[in-house]
């Protein structure tokens, strides 16, 4: 990969020598490499992953046109000033975002720098606007999660336990070409589905529950997120009305998101949709998040989010109603946006199901 011309294109924006890169995502995203371990090192003349044995063999594989240094004895410090000593480096970029500070104190101290500065988000910032090939691989793991919600309608039961569905769910996204999983997997049914981000449970489910299923996948590195809300039976009114209510306020979120506004906006469409129908107070995150090789990236759709929202981003659109004591529905789409509106990658059905 050849993304390293764009961070050297930074460090002369940035009067630096060289930049030391440790966030796995960014370091993915420029090289290539996908280890757990290693940083990589990006100056005007060289580009090298700096990793251990583990992964020498990997990293030789996946980032192509590279150097890749095998750390010795004398670990990163050791192997990372023999680059800067060689290149008469002085100012050294970082990442203080993502660097634990026992390493940035044992960096700060040991590396032969006049300088060692943090760089913030900037290389982050590389990776909002998606190519073709990324896009791609985002609507493919968001295709594996709606051929799993499918598989899932015809496995849920009353009596089945959270925990037991959000195992399954898992296990069908695995065995339909999911790498990993994006986070883990979110069921929620009754009066847990009034938290947001609840951890599945022994609870068991029952008839006349609201069931919220929040999940999603890797494939080529690259993050799914959808999310479904069922009942098991029948629904009451209110039930009803609280489902409409959401369904409402997405698809207007979803028909007025394109390229141009801010992240605000996008989120007030389905906010407004909700506190009128009698729920404000009720609506407590943002209406979405961008998605990318990390499951959470910026800019999002929140009622703070000033930033544009641009073409070539992946963003979800997931609204939500959640009562203390009654339950709670999210519906979640995931969209590449576009000049003109959106492609929504997520196919699932919508209607209101009732098992």
């Amino acid at each position: 990969m050849d993304n390293y011309k764009k961070v050297q294109e930074l460090l002369k924006n940035l009067d630096l020598d060289a930049v030391l890169v440790s966030n796995p995502n960014n370091l993915r995203y420029v090289s290539g490499f996908a280890g757990e371990t290693g940083y990589l090192y990006i100056s005007q003349n060289r580009h090298a992953v700096i990793t251990d044995f583990r992964y020498t063999i990997q990293a030789e594989m996946e980032a192509e046109g590279y150097e890749i240094i095998t750390i010795g004895n004398g670990g990163y410090v050791e192997a990372i000033n023999d680059m800067l000593i060689s290149e008469n480096i002085e100012n050294l970029g970082f990442e203080a975002e993502d660097m634990l500070y026992s390493t940035f104190q044992t960096f700060k101290e040991n590396l032969k720098v006049k300088n060692f500065q943090p760089i913030g988000n900037e290389i982050t910032r590389m990776r909002r606007i998606k190519t073709a090939n990324e896009l791609e691989f985002i609507r493919k793991a968001e295709a594996i999660g709606d051929q799993v919600f499918m598989e899932m309608l015809d496995y849920i039961k009353p009596g089945m336990t959270e925990l037991e569905i959000a195992a399954r769910i898992e296990y069908l996204l695995k065995m339909n070409g999911a790498q990993a999983l994006s986070f883990s997997s979110i069921v929620a049914s009754g009066f847990n589905s009034s938290m947001p981000h609840a951890v599945p449970t022994e609870k068991k489910v029952m008839v006349g529950d609201f069931l919220t299923m929040d999940f999603g996948c890797v494939y080529e590195g690259y993050c799914s997120d959808m999310t479904r809300t069922i009942v098991i039976g029948k629904a009451s009114e209110e039930q009803k009305k609280v489902y409409q209510t959401v369904l409402e306020a997405q698809e207007a979120a979803l028909a007025f998101i394109k390229a141009g506004y801010q992240g605000k906006e996008i989120d007030k469409v389905a906010r407004d949709i909700i506190y009128k129908a009698g729920y404000e107070g009720c609506f407590g995150h943002g209406l979405g998040h961008s998605v990318g090789l990390h499951i959470h990236e910026n800019p999002r759709l929140s009622p703070m989010e000033e930033e544009i929202i641009e073409a070539g981003m992946a963003v979800t659109v997931e609204p939500g109603i959640y009562m203390k004591g009654f339950g709670g529905v999210r519906i979640e789409d995931l969209v590449a946006v576009t000049e003109e509106g959106c492609v929504n990658f997520t196919n699932s059905a919508k209607e209101l199901i009732e098992l």
